[in-house]
Parts: structure tokens; sequence; C-alpha cells
């Protein structure tokens, strides 16, 4: 473990970590880099408590491909960007952390209606924020219970059993959007609002939130 990226990220936090003095780490990472930033956010947990660091004392940019669960489970205190593009389970069991994926400047046309995530983006996240500039896989927030995601268009079968949180889906979501889901709001466009089926704009759940 010691020749991985987290490692290297660990060591240039030493600074926040122990002094909480704001730090900006800047690399490159590879799709054999999985799980980027997961142990970095064990050492702030570890060291600092379940409450983590206070908001962007530790920020991450990064250049390339992520492999899987790029910024999982990131406390509070982290903000990790991804120019370039990720893998699946991007966010996975989001904690507190702010994970951004946006497209390289060279990427065709800008980046602009290209998948920038896998699938299962966000799953069982409870809190902290994913900015997707791009659009994604299946499976987007499933379980989400109180994080905020945003994309540009999903696949199949977002917002499944999602209990909390929030979610905005800037184009095309899929079919089978938000099975079971029982809590949280849910705010999707629609770029033709003329065709929208105004018996199924809101739909209540137990704690009466709007999935709008």
């Amino acid at each position: 473990l010691s020749g991985t990226l987290d490692a290297r990220l660990i060591g240039e936090a030493e600074g926040a970590l122990d002094g909480r003095e704001p730090v900006t780490i800047v690399a490159e990472v590879r799709g054999t880099d999985r799980a980027v930033g997961t142990m970095l956010g064990s050492e702030v947990t570890r060291r600092c408590g379940p409450d983590g660091l206070p908001e962007r004392t530790i920020g991450v940019i990064l250049a390339g491909t992520a492999g899987q669960s790029f910024g999982a489970f990131l406390p509070r205190g982290i903000d990790i960007t991804l120019v370039g593009d990720a893998n699946d389970y991007v966010g996975k069991g989001l904690s507190g952390g702010t994970v951004v994926v946006r497209p390289h400047p060279d990427a065709p046309d800008g980046g602009d209606g290209q998948v920038i995530a896998g699938n299962t983006i966000g799953y069982g996240a409870t809190s902290g924020a994913i900015y997707l500039r791009g659009t994604v896989g299946e499976r987007f927030a499933v379980r989400n219970s109180g994080a905020l995601l945003v994309c540009e268009g999903t696949g199949d079968h977002a917002l499944e059993y999602m209990t909390g949180g929030r979610v905005i889906v800037l184009g095309a979501a899929g079919r089978n959007i938000a099975a079971g889901m029982s809590g949280g709001i849910a705010f999707l466009l629609d770029a033709n609002p003329a065709t929208i089926n105004t018996d199924m704009v809101e739909l209540s759940g137990p704690d009466d939130d709007d999935i709008a």
C-alpha cells in the first residue's frame, strides 16, 4: 500500500491532518488507481473523529481516468476534483466530502454530452455532494439518504430505494426511475414541458417530501 496514490495524498496532507491547515494537492490518476481518497478519508476519521475536518480543508485536484470507487466514503473536509473521467461507484458511501468530475479541456466538443462516470454513482451516500459535468451510467444515487448529487443525464434505474437527500438530473433519466424511492427530492429536466403528465409530477413519501 505504500506505493498507492492514497499513500502520497496522506503524506502531502499531514499539515491538514495534524494541524488543520488547509492544503491543496495536485496529481495524476490512472485507471489502476482504485478507491482514490478512501485511505485519506480513513485517516481524517481516525485522527479527527466522525465529524471530519472543516469544509475544504483538504483539496485534491487530479487529472486522468480514475479507477473503481473514486472518492468512496469521503468524510467532511475533503474536496476531490477530477479533470477527466471515472469508472463505477464514484462517491460510494459518501459521508460529508465533495466529489467533482469534469471533462478535460481537450475532450471532443469540450466534453459536452459525454459520459463522465460509470454505474452506481453515490451508492449509499449519507451526506456531502457529488457534481458531475456529463452523463453517467445506470443506478445513479441508489440508496442515497442525505447527499446532494448533480449530473447531466443517467441510464436506467436511477434513484432506486432513495430515502433522503437531493438529486438534480439535467437531462434524460432512463427508465424505472425512483423505484422504491421513499424520501428526498429529485429535480428532473424535461426538455419538452408540454409532454409532462401532471398526474405524475408529485409523489409523496412518508415524510411528505415531494419528488418532482
